[in-house]
């Protein structure tokens, strides 16, 4: 086996709920409330669907193939020639995903903190820190995991804590005063990021014992919706009708805190906090797709691919996103289809073969 080594469940889950939270607490509260406004937190429930859809899946797929990947299991499904080409168009959205994952962190720096510092610059070097703890393998990945995401899911829970004389909790009312199409129209979001536990075909092979590992998918699904809820509602609670115009409404959330005169302004704080959960999500993604590519060319090794495709990366989250806006018009339109016909379907299609040629 190319990776040597192994993860508890524990890492497994944190992981992936990294893979999933860095970003989305970011990104998805703005972009869900551009179609659900005040029930902008209903909106995670109903994405949570895609997440357990697909966690089921991919673990039914695990049992099947055991030891194998999703780039390792479409040829003995779908025959040498199409299992190929749907693994190499696999492989190809999850280079797409990764680089846009790494330019939602290039904005996300540049927009907040490092104004005039140009966009390949920021990309690049946390780029350079993945590669490092890519080639150390996935325990390395793990145990920055179980490090880091504590903190940075304290930072969350601390941020709303300290706001609590500036919530208005009426700000959620009326419930669903439109009906529930409107939070069901933002769910898109929450669907797409939840979509990406397909990427646990890439971690299950790796867990030392593979008895709850259904479990553990489940909570990390669990987790990261709950943590969608909450983030939504704080804000939700804090700025009102107002999160609609906000693109990162969490760390403008950060700006109000100020307790005394003297704990205020610490927004660079939770940049730095978040840059740690930022890591984990954009090294999990590197290898994964540095992973895939070693099994899909069946090499011993993939560890000579990691910078060359650090390298692939950077330039597709340059070339692919031309600007800022184009990335948050197409999180609320394109994207979550993309994301759902690629992360889903593909992994329904492999069940369906799978379990008829059994039969």
């Amino acid at each position: 086996m190319i990776e040597k080594g192994r993860i508890s469940y524990l890492e497994l889950a944190f992981i992936m709920y990294a893979t999933v939270i860095a970003t989305a607490v970011l990104y998805v509260p703005y972009v869900t409330a551009q179609h659900a406004h005040r029930d902008l937190w209903l909106s995670p429930i109903w994405g949570s669907l895609s997440g357990i859809l697909i966690v089921a899946i991919i673990v039914k797929l695990s049992r099947l193939f055991p030891g194998k990947t999703l780039i390792q299991y479409c040829e003995p499904i779908l025959g040498r020639t199409i299992g190929k080409l749907v693994a190499f168009i696999y492989l190809f959205f999850l280079l797409h995903n990764a680089a846009v994952a790494f330019r939602e962190y290039g904005e996300f720096i540049e927009s907040a903190f490092l104004h005039k510092t140009p966009m390949i610059i920021v990309t690049g070097s946390i780029a350079l820190t993945c590669a490092i703890a890519v080639h150390g393998g996935i325990e390395t990945i793990g145990r920055c995991a179980m490090i880091f995401l504590p903190i940075v899911l304290a930072l969350y829970i601390l941020i709303y804590l300290f706001l609590i004389p500036d919530l208005n909790v009426k700000n959620i009312l009326p419930v669903m005063s439109d009906g529930v199409m409107p939070s069901i129209k933002g769910s898109l979001a929450p669907h797409a990021w939840l979509s990406q536990f397909s990427l646990l075909s890439f971690l299950l092979p790796l867990v030392r014992k593979q008895q709850k590992v259904m479990k553990w998918g489940m909570i990390s699904v669990a987790a990261s919706v709950l943590t969608m809820v909450f983030i939504n509602l704080g804000n939700l609670f804090l700025f009102g009708k107002m999160i609609a115009n906000l693109h990162f409404p969490v760390f403008e959330a950060a700006r109000y805190i100020s307790i005394g005169s003297f704990f205020e302004h610490i927004e660079s704080i939770v940049i730095a906090v978040w840059v740690l959960g930022g890591f984990v999500q954009l090294s999990a993604f590197f290898y994964m797709l540095v992973l895939g590519t070693s099994q899909w060319l069946t090499l011993p090794s993939y560890k000579p691919f990691v910078l060359p495709i650090g390298f692939l990366i950077i330039l597709f989250s340059v070339w692919s996103i031309p600007t800022f806006e184009d990335m948050i018009r197409g999180m609320s339109t394109t994207m979550p289809f993309y994301f759902l016909t690629v992360q889903l379907i593909i992994p329904i299609l492999l069940l369906g073969v799978a379990v008829l040629r059994r039969k």
